[in-house]
């Protein structure tokens, strides 16, 4: 049979790795599901997720020309998780910060720079 990107066919899980699982499309052809593509969230292990010897509907993400190797998906037949987006609180401002930040810098920089002034003077002397 011809694979193509995008089509959906049926398999039997062969194998079971900590990053992925063996598929055999026909009797001449096996395809890999990365860990990642097994399901949307974490997977921690897959054994949890597949069973060797189960038949599954996996979609094809991608035919390797050279090697002839298929990668495959249960994830792209999944039903997409949406996930609500919550933005981060905004700090409310407070007098205490207006104390801190940048006017410390600004009183202590006149300082700094004689006593850079200093150590070149020191360093021309020597």
């Amino acid at each position: 049979m011809e694979y193509k990107i995008g089509m959906v066919i049926k398999g039997t899980v062969t194998g079971i790795q900590p990053y992925g699982a063996f598929v055999s499309l026909d009797n001449e052809t096996q395809g890999l599901i990365h860990i990642s593509e097994c399901k949307h969230g974490f997977v921690k292990d897959l054994s949890e997720v597949l069973e060797v010897g189960s038949d599954i509907e996996v979609m094809v993400l991608d035919i390797d020309e050279y090697t002839k190797k298929i990668s495959l998906s249960l994830r792209a037949l999944e039903e997409s998780t949406t996930y609500q987006y919550h933005p981060k609180k905004r700090r409310q401002h407070h007098e205490k910060s207006d104390k801190i930040g940048f006017a410390t810098i600004k009183e202590a920089m006149p300082k700094w720079i004689e006593e850079a002034k200093e150590d070149e003077k020191k360093k021309l002397v020597y």
